[in-house]
């Protein structure tokens, strides 16, 4: 039976099935575990949660010194009220969209949290453990709501991850791009829930690579190359043996490397064999990776890197599902460094709903001064605005070493 006690009343040996409250505010990637570290307790503890939830048919059950009359039975009403309701889970109404400013210091807390709980996932995964998918759909759902409040915020902290980072984060940037992608092909909310969860497990078969081989700074060896071509295969069928995902989140797993020309792998799948979530999953794979720092290279500026990859579109991605992800992200993706026809140089800080064109940018530097200058923010979209961009611009280039302080809002 379910029963929800005072953090105080937890001991060893009993089973946790919930604990009270966002995944946010506790350290732990699993919800439901046996509770055999005394260190879990103090965790919990100290993480500020009150309550939890236990179950007395899976672990110990608490003494009735422990916990009142009165709590058990308040734990089995509520257990009934929540067992009473049917079909689909209420959802709460879509987030308002917010701007930039609000949600990028809610959205760092959530890359923070996030990054752990892919950490804990992986190193799970390594020791043979089953991925929950109740828990990955917690984290998708957290990654989801601050998407839906401001698309550009999680996506653009997300990039900004370290070398040593980059296979936990970009599981997360992939989520989030998946989930915006998602939005801007009209897709209904399962389906967007689906491709969130296939961003973020996608990768996971890289648990098994090793390491040397994984964070290698050079060139690989075609032996290497080989290892890790088998990463698809290899998160695929742990995603098979621990049964909690849906046919969707395996799909992507298995096939976010094919391409439309028939070049990819594992199973050098073309156009129509290739899954729509797969071809998504294979843009939004692409651009994270190509414009976050790795062992073996820097990341690309985004506007390059959407240029980049509109080159390749025939051969690698689809023509419909690239158009999409351009209109999710931008022309000129937040944190895009551009020269205006004034020859100021700017950085890109937001999407504007008018046009692609005419992003919200932040002004820092006279191109003809060779100075930086005093910031400023501009809407290029507002009526009467007389700036415009002219073309993209190579931070090196002005040497600009640190680009990201400009649209990053502390």
């Amino acid at each position: 039976m379910l029963k929800k006690i005072d953090v105080e009343h937890l001991r060893l040996g009993m089973h946790i099935h919930e604990l009270c409250g966002s995944w946010m505010e506790h350290p732990f990637w699993r919800t439901k575990f046996v509770v055999t570290d005394p260190n879990d307790i103090r965790l919990i503890a100290d993480s500020g949660i009150k309550e939890v939830w236990i179950d007395d048919e899976k672990g110990l059950d608490v003494s009735v010194s422990s916990a009142s009359k009165e709590q058990v039975e308040a734990g089995v009403d509520e257990a009934l009220m929540n067992a009473a309701v049917t079909g689909t889970p209420q959802q709460s109404a879509p987030p308002k969209l917010v701007a930039m400013a609000e949600e990028v210091q809610r959205a760092a807390k959530i890359c923070a949290n996030a990054k752990g709980a892919v950490v804990s996932m992986f190193n799970e995964v390594r020791m043979g453990k089953a991925i929950s998918g109740e828990a990955a759909g917690e984290l998708v759902d957290e990654i989801s709501s601050s998407v839906m409040r401001n698309p550009g915020a999680l996506i653009s902290l997300a990039r900004l991850k370290t070398a040593d980072d980059y296979t936990y984060m970009h599981s997360v940037a992939v989520c989030a791009l998946m989930v915006a992608l998602a939005r801007k092909l009209d897709l209904d909310e399962k389906q967007t829930r689906d491709a969130g969860m296939s961003g973020l497990l996608h990768d996971l078969g890289k648990a098994m690579m090793p390491m040397e081989v994984l964070n290698k700074p050079g060139k690989l060896t075609d032996e290497e190359f080989r290892i890790i071509k088998s990463h698809p295969e290899e998160g695929h069928r742990m995603l098979v043996e621990g049964g909690s995902v849906g046919a969707v989140p395996l799909d992507v797993c298995l096939h976010h490397h094919e391409k439309v020309d028939g070049s990819g792998y594992p199973h050098r799948l073309k156009e129509a064999q290739i899954s729509m979530f797969a071809k998504m999953g294979a843009v939004c794979d692409v651009y994270d990776a190509i414009t976050s720092n790795r062992p073996y290279k820097a990341g690309w500026d985004p506007s390059e890197s959407i240029r980049k990859m509109t080159e390749w579109c025939n051969g690698h991605f689809d023509a419909r599902i690239f158009q999409a992800f351009v209109k999710s992200i931008g022309i000129y993706p937040v944190g895009s460094m551009v020269r205006l026809a004034s020859g100021r140089l700017a950085v890109v800080t937001e999407q504007s709903e008018k046009s692609l064109l005419t992003p919200h940018i932040k002004v820092f530097y006279s191109t003809k001064s060779l100075t930086y200058i005093p910031p400023e923010v501009l809407d290029l979209s507002r009526p009467g605005t007389t700036e415009k961009i002219v073309a993209r611009e190579d931070a090196q280039k002005w040497g600009i070493k640190n680009l990201d302080q400009f649209w990053v809002v502390e």
